[in-house]
């Protein structure tokens, strides 16, 4: 027993310093267990057997299905255009649309998806979306209570309850808890973001999002920008940017290649180009960044003409070429890589304007950067290639208010229909009994149809929206429940707490239960919080000879509800960069949030499942 422990506070140590990787953490913990003797090695690889490790990442294949056809973004614009001019009405609708769309999909995935079209339909009413952005991650989590397969502890705990011998927990078991926690939470955030999230009002712009101009101006691309001709005694003609590599050279960055044919005036042909296997020829102009020495050592060297005179022509065109802002999301393979580790331009065809962090952007020395969770990249380049930057995002990352019609490019719309269809089938076996399909048959069958019908292109594809991470982690540490219950450990804590508050009753025992596991999330995440408090609540609950239903879903209302800071789930660590917050606003808006909906529960729960 005493080992268990040391190794769990060990565990939870590093979990909460967030130096080391959480699933990394999670395997050295079941190796430490089977080393020291208190596990087999059998017991310790059997979290990665389980049922639960099979259905999340299953789950994972059918939510890339759903964003890779467009539904889940095609409900939520349907449903955010209903909002009209009306703030409130906005507020309302987003915080329905999204949990809504969380209660089948990952919170992670839904918030990433809402993001973008939040962002639009924010700017469109010239509001500021930090008002929003919020309430948008919380939405999310708040969602995932409403079915089964909506938030990882909620399968940690149905399973804790059939593997106790307990009558299993439904599909829609949870739904009356996440109908209290949306209204509740919509209700309690109204007045919550308004006191304070209070941001200065924008610009009205277009509903498609974020202007080319003004994202040149935001990123000051336009600051340093030279055009230069090339002539026709140049070496540069016949070469590509890559073979003169000119940036190794110079510290010059070619941001466009322009080549004008054809007639004069509106009968003349532009064409654009920002590949760097694109072959240069005499007469194209050359738009290039970097110091002014650097870029005249380069035009002086390689005879090329600076058109300082021709202001029109020092100006970006975007009639072939684009710019578009990718946020990372916090499970991202960018993370810790540097720019030119990534190869930008080789992988994606797309040059790196700027990095915003927070509230500073990132201008300069850009190769030599490595990226942090929740940084938007400034790209640039052919439109194309930032539709296929974006259908190739999965998990890594999302693309944000790119403009004009290429948002139509990126998802296989005409799957829409198909994709409803296996997410409704896979409802429809879940949550009915007579239908002899098991929970995770029933998943696995929808994630292999996804990939069979075609709403993923490949199997590539469907293992890239797979949350490795969270698997490892998941399948790691079951086996501490395991390790829990074998060496008495689980028994001994819950028999503290019976003995602690057990005489004044079974809602001073849910109440501990409750605050006991709001406290884990404050450090370690959500889906470890549940796997460690879910053996315990049940012991607690038998010793006290009440029903362990209530108990359960404490642990995993509480373990979900977390609010009060910005790295509980990754929801709200998604929103910190694009929303500008600082970890105070989580305490002023989430902490109110969270203790006025475990008032509420500890009074709603017994009353729904009884003691």
């Amino acid at each position: 027993m005493t080992i268990t422990f040391v190794v769990l506070i060990l565990a939870a140590a590093c979990f909460v310093s967030g130096r080391i990787r959480a699933d990394l953490v999670a395997i050295c913990a079941a190796l430490s267990l089977v080393l020291t003797g208190v596990l087999t090695p059998e017991e310790a690889l059997s979290g990665f057997s389980n049922p639960i490790v099979i259905m999340m990442g299953a789950l994972f294949i059918v939510g890339g299905g759903i964003f890779s056809t467009g539904l889940a973004r095609r409900i939520g614009i349907g449903i955010l255009r209903l909002a009209g001019e009306n703030e409130t009405r906005l507020f309302v609708l987003l915080m329905l649309a999204t949990a809504f769309v969380g209660a089948f999909v990952s919170n992670t995935g839904t918030v990433a998806l809402m993001l973008p079209i939040v962002v639009s339909m924010s700017r469109s009413m010239g509001g500021n979306p930090s008002r929003l952005l919020m309430p948008l991650a919380f939405a999310g989590s708040m969602g995932g209570m409403l079915t089964l397969i909506g938030t990882p502890p909620n399968l940690i705990i149905r399973d804790t309850l059939e593997a106790a011998g307990f009558e299993t927990l439904r599909f829609f078991s949870f739904t009356p808890v996440g109908l209290i926690c949306i209204t509740v939470g919509t209700l309690a955030l109204l007045p919550l973001s308004r006191r304070f999230l209070r941001f200065e009002r924008m610009q009205q712009i277009s509903p498609k999002g974020k202007s080319l101009k003004e994202l040149t101006e935001e990123y000051g691309v336009g600051r340093g920008l030279t055009a230069l001709r090339i002539s026709p005694n140049t070496s540069l003609c016949g070469a590509t940017p890559a073979q003169a590599d000119i940036y190794a050279r110079y510290g010059v960055t070619i941001l466009e290649i322009r080549r004008t044919s054809g007639g004069k005036g509106a009968l003349r042909r532009i064409s654009q180009y920002a590949l760097p296997d694109c072959v240069m020829e005499a007469g194209d102009v050359l738009y290039v960044t970097g110091s002014k020495e650097q870029i005249h050592l380069f035009a002086t060297e390689e005879c090329l003409a600076v058109l300082s005179s021709d202001k029109t022509a020092r100006k970006l065109g975007f009639w072939e070429v684009g710019m578009a802002e990718v946020l990372l999301l916090p499970n991202s393979s960018w993370v810790g890589r540097t720019i030119a580790e990534l190869e930008f331009r080789t992988r994606f065809g797309l040059n790196v304007l700027g990095i915003r962090r927070s509230d500073a952007y990132l201008l300069e020395n850009l190769k030599g950067r490595r990226l942090r969770a929740s940084d938007i990249v400034l790209v640039q380049g052919p439109w194309n290639n930032v539709s296929q930057l974006e259908q190739r995002g999965g998990t890594d990352w999302v693309v944000l208010g790119r403009p004009g019609e290429q948002a139509a490019r990126v998802t296989l719309d005409h799957k829409a229909p198909l994709a409803a269809l296996i997410m409704v089938a896979m409802v429809i076996c879940m949550a009915f009994d007579f239908i002899p399909v098991a929970p995770v048959t029933a998943v696995t069958l929808a994630a292999v149809a996804m990939i069979f019908t075609g709403c993923l292109r490949s199997m590539e594809e469907a293992y890239k929206t797979i949350n490795w991470e969270s698997l490892i982690l998941f399948g790691a540490m079951l086996p501490m429940s395991v390790a829990l219950e074998k060496t008495g450990a689980s028994h001994l804590i819950s028999s503290s707490l019976v003995r602690a508050v057990g005489d004044w009753g079974p809602y001073a025992l849910l109440a501990a239960v409750y605050a006991s596991t709001s406290l884990l999330t404050f450090f370690i995440s959500n889906t470890v919080t549940a796997l460690l408090m879910a053996p315990i609540a049940l012991s607690a609950a038998v010793e006290q000879g009440v029903s362990p239903v209530p108990f359960l879903m404490a642990v995993t209302v509480a373990a979900s509800m977390c609010f009060a800071s910005p790295f509980s789930t990754p929801p709200n660590a998604l929103v910190m960069s694009a929303g500008s917050y600082k970890p105070m606003d989580y305490v002023k808006v989430g902490l109110p949030l969270q203790f006025i909906i475990a008032l509420v529960m500890l009074v709603a729960l017994p009353l729904i499942y009884g003691w």
